[in-house]
């Protein structure tokens, strides 16, 4: 696209930027005083439909729509895009192998909307037409199926296949001409590593699996994180705040709800930038991960009332907003 075109795909997302949640409007969610008055908080806020049920799944599910309805009218090149849905396309994947090699029917949740339809992935999986995937999946897929069915490991199924999943995100980076791309994918990366880590070092794993489920990125040396996550969380947090990561590490020492959100708030400080690039891809990638954010924090809010707690548990578990 020329700049032309873009300046104005990235007028019309500047004029839908305003209505985006800002903190004070979920703070007003926060204050509604249970998960039914959140609902209508949102209806009233233009969420889900007039055909939408008032219910959560239905109404966040209705809102990821729009995402994608939106940019679609903008008639912009929507390979840009992929990257933002690997995780989705992988997690089926995942789903996919473990519904045909356990024989379990049903068992596992499905993302719609992406390149390969369950009926076709689960077919490919079982036929072990590799081949029928993307490029970047097929290899993941052979070893995933292949190791679950010799080993019944599960656990190292789904290793295999989130790994596969950060190759292909710090790949789409790495071949990408925007730097919000590349941006993206090295936070995601990142912060995935880093998650490993701090999940490795509570449940006491081995430093062989600590290497075989993280994935090469720039700003983390994966060896010495992995190294420092056998020693302990002290020395995790250690490590990063030695490597440009000193707000993760203030998190960590916090609590888990709040080392969470700040892996989510990691990437909305990375896309932050584009609120003042007019003339690239840029604004119109930052839009759909500040709305998919957006969504996130609804959903952790609605679930957080359904649960019972408290204002001041859910505001520890929010996570920062674009606007």
């Amino acid at each position: 696209m020329s700049k032309t075109q873009y300046a104005y795909a990235v007028a019309r997302i500047r004029a839908l930027e305003v209505s985006l949640f800002s903190s004070s409007t979920i703070e007003q969610l926060i204050a509604c005083k249970d998960d039914e008055a959140a609902l209508r908080f949102l209806q009233e806020r233009g969420w889900g439909g007039a055909d939408v049920p008032m219910d959560a799944d239905a109404i966040l599910t209705r809102e990821r729509e729009k995402i994608w309805e939106t940019i679609g009218e903008m008639h912009v090149d929507m390979e840009v895009f992929d990257v933002l849905s690997y995780a989705s396309w992988f997690h089926n994947l995942k789903a996919a192998v473990k519904e045909v090699c356990t024989g379990k029917s049903g068992a596992n949740i499905f993302y719609e909307g992406t390149p390969v339809p369950k009926e076709e992935l689960v077919r490919i999986v079982r036929e072990k037409d590799y081949r029928a995937l993307p490029e970047n999946m097929q290899a993941a897929a052979e070893e995933a199926v292949d190791t679950l069915l010799h080993s019944g490991d599960g656990q190292l199924c789904d290793v295999i296949i989130d790994r596969a999943t950060m190759e292909a995100i710090k790949e789409a980076g790495r071949r990408a001409a925007d730097d919000i791309i590349r941006d993206y994918a090295e936070s995601t990366v990142a912060v995935a590593n880093i998650k490993i880590a701090v999940r490795a070092s509570k449940t006491a794993k081995t430093l062989e699996f600590m290497k075989r489920a993280m994935a090469p990125c720039d700003t983390l040396n994966i060896d010495s994180l992995a190294h420092a996550a056998l020693a302990g969380m002290d020395s995790i947090i250690e490590y990063l705040n030695g490597n440009g990561y000193a707000e993760g590490a203030e998190a960590l020492k916090e609590s888990p709800s709040a080392f969470e959100r700040w892996c989510d708030n990691r990437i909305i400080q990375t896309i932050k930038p584009q609120k003042s690039n007019p003339f690239s891809v840029g604004p119109l990638v930052a839009y759909v991960i500040a709305r998919e954010n957006e969504i996130k924090t609804v959903r952790i809010i609605l679930t957080c009332k359904q649960n019972g707690l408290s204002d001041d548990s859910i505001r520890e578990r929010v996570r920062e907003m674009y606007v």
